[in-house]
C-alpha cells in the first residue's frame, strides 16, 4: 500500500495553529505534521489528540485529533483548536514541561462531560518537547466507584493488616506538617501521603486520589524512580526549586532504609516567599532609580548656581555661589553612590573620596594640595547620616582649601575614618598655618553647618585644635 506523502487539511491546520500560539520553528512543525499523519494511515480504538504547549502560561492547545472509527468517540465534535488547561489535564502540562510520559493519568473533558484516563507520550526534536501524543479512555464510573468508597485508597488486599495501620499512624502524624510529603515504597508507588500533598495535586489538576500512583507520574522535574534508585544525573538531599502552575515550589528528595518505604519526596510552597523578593528587590530598583533622579537634579542644580556665580561680579557673591555648589555636590554624591547600591547602606570612604575630588576642581589653583582617604575598616552608614557626614567633611575640606595655606600652593589634608568599639571618630587634618590666621572663620556658615550637624545629626561630639602647624577637626558618634 503507498501512503500518501501529504494531507493538506491536516497540515494546514496544524501549522496554522502552531504560528497562532506557539513559537516553534518551521522544522519542528514538519515533524509534529509528520507524526500526524502517521496516525491518518493507521486504524485504533481510542481517540488520539496531539497537543503542542501554549506560548502562553499553563494551557496546550489541541492540533489534532483522530477519532476512532464506527462512532465509538466520545466527543461529538472535534477538539482541534481547543484548549487543554492544567486543572483538567494534568498529564497533558506535565508532560510538555519535563519531557517524562504520563501514564493513566485521570483528565476531564468539559464537551463529553467526562472523567477519562490519558496516557500520554513526549515527541521530541533535537532534545526538545514539541508535542505530546494523547489516548484517552473513559473511566467516570471507575472514578466514581473510588470517590465512593467502594474501593479503597489503600488497597487492603495489597497491604498486610499490621502494615496498613501503621501507614494509618503515620499518616495522622504527617498531617500536621505544613509541606506536602510523599513516602514511596520500592516499585516507586505511593504508600503514604500527607493532606497537604491532596491539596497541592489538586492544584496541579490531578482528578484522582494519587494513593498508589507511581513516581514517575507525579515527579515534575524530568526524573524518574529509576533514576533516582540508579543515581543517574540526580542529586539527591539536594533542593531545588520548580515553577508549577504558576506557583513556586522547593523539592527535596532522600532515600530511606525503612522496611515499607523507600524514597521521600517534599514540597514546600515558595510561592509568597518568591513574591516578597521579587517586591523586595522591584522596591529596591525603584528607589535606586530615585536617588539617580536626585543625583542628576542636585547637579542640576550646581550647573544653574556655576552659571549664576560667572555671571555675578562681587567677589563674596561669587564665593558664596561656589561654596553652594560644593555643598549640593556633597550631597548628590551620596545620592550617586546610593544609585548604584542594591543595599540601602554606603560606604563612607567612596562618598568622602568624591567630595575630596569635587572641591579639588573647584580650586584650580590649589591642585598641589594633596588629599589622602584612610580608614581602618569599611564603614556603612545609611542615608540620612551619611549625607549629613558629607556635608560635614564638605566644610572641613573647604575651609583647609580656603584658609590654612594661604598664599601656599602645595600642603596636605589627611582624612581618616576609623571604627572602634561601635563608634565612628572622623578626623580631618591640615598642616596649613593654623586657626588664628583664619580670622573669625569659627563664625563662618561653614562650621555653623558643622557644628550643628554633629550635634542634631549624629548626636556626636566635635572637637577643633589648632596651631601653627595645623589643625585637626575631629568628630565622633555612635555607629
Amino acid at each position: 500500500m503507498l501512503l500518501p506523502l501529504s494531507f493538506p487539511m491536516i497540515d494546514s491546520q496544524i501549522r496554522h495553529l502552531c504560528r497562532l500560539h506557539t513559537e516553534l520553528s518551521d522544522t519542528e512543525v514538519d515533524r509534529i505534521v509528520e507524526v500526524a499523519e502517521s496516525f491518518e494511515t493507521s486504524d485504533g480504538d481510542y481517540d488520539v489528540f496531539i497537543d503542542v504547549l501554549s506560548k502562553y502560561d499553563n494551557e496546550a492547545i489541541v492540533v489534532y485529533h483522530r477519532r476512532p472509527d464506527g462512532g465509538r468517540s466520545m466527543y461529538k465534535h472535534s477538539l482541534v483548536s481547543d484548549k487543554a488547561l492544567r486543572e483538567n489535564e494534568p498529564g497533558v502540562l506535565r508532560t510538555l514541561e519535563t519531557g517524562i510520559m504520563s501514564r493513566g493519568l485521570v483528565a476531564y473533558t468539559t464537551q463529553a462531560d467526562h472523567l477519562l484516563r490519558q496516557t500520554v507520550y513526549p515527541i521530541e526534536h533535537n532534545d526538545r518537547v514539541i508535542c505530546v501524543v494523547i489516548y484517552e479512555r473513559n473511566v467516570s464510573e471507575e472514578i466514581q466507584s473510588h470517590f465512593d468508597g467502594t474501593t479503597s485508597p489503600y488497597q487492603g488486599d495489597e497491604i498486610p493488616i499490621n502494615l496498613s495501620a501503621l501507614l494509618r499512624f503515620k499518616e495522622t502524624v504527617i498531617n500536621q506538617l505544613d509541606d506536602a510529603i510523599l513516602f514511596f515504597d520500592d516499585d516507586g508507588f505511593v504508600k503514604l501521603k500527607n493532606s497537604q500533598a491532596d491539596i497541592y495535586y489538586q492544584r496541579f489538576g490531578y482528578r484522582e486520589n494519587i494513593q498508589g500512583l507511581h513516581y514517575d507520574n507525579l515527579s515534575h522535574d524530568r526524573t524518574s524512580f529509576s533514576q533516582l534508585m540508579k543515581g543517574e544525573n540526580v542529586s539527591l538531599h539536594m533542593s531545588k526549586e520548580m515553577l508549577i502552575g504558576g506557583r513556586y515550589y522547593r523539592v527535596k528528595r532522600f532515600l530511606i532504609n525503612e522496611r515499607e518505604f523507600r524514597l521521600v519526596l517534599i514540597l514546600q510552597d515558595i510561592t509568597e516567599i518568591k513574591r516578597k523578593e521579587a517586591e523586595i528587590v522591584s522596591k529596591s530598583v525603584a528607589i535606586r532609580e530615585i536617588h539617580h533622579r536626585v543625583k542628576n537634579n542636585l547637579q542640576t542644580v550646581a550647573s544653574v548656581l556655576r552659571i549664576q556665580s560667572r555671571q555675578v561680579k562681587s567677589a563674596e557673591a561669587k564665593k558664596s555661589l561656589n561654596e553652594s555648589v560644593s555643598r549640593v555636590l556633597a550631597i548628590a554624591a551620596t545620592h550617586e553612590l546610593l544609585s548604584m547600591e542594591m543595599e540601602a547602606k554606603v560606604k563612607l570612604l567612596e562618598v568622602t573620596r568624591i567630595i575630596g575630588a569635587n572641591i579639588q576642581r573647584c580650586f584650580v589653583n590649589g591642585n598641589n594640595i594633596q588629599v589622602k582617604m584612610t580608614e581602618n575598616q569599611p564603614i556603612y552608614l545609611d542615608s540620612d547620616r551619611t549625607v549629613a557626614i558629607a556635608l560635614i567633611i564638605n566644610e572641613l575640606i573647604q575651609n583647609s582649601y580656603e584658609h590654612a595655606f594661604d598664599n601656599r600652593l602645595d600642603g596636605n589634608i589627611n582624612v581618616s575614618l576609623m571604627l572602634e568599639n561601635g563608634y565612628v571618630t572622623i578626623d580631618v587634618a591640615d598642616d596649613g598655618q593654623g586657626f588664628t590666621a583664619r580670622n573669625n572663620s569659627c563664625n563662618s556658615l561653614g562650621l555653623s553647618i558643622v557644628n550643628s550637624y554633629v550635634k542634631d545629626k549624629l548626636k556626636g561630639k566635635l572637637k577643633i585644635d589648632s596651631n601653627s602647624s595645623g589643625t585637626i577637626a575631629k568628630f565622633t558618634f555612635k555607629l
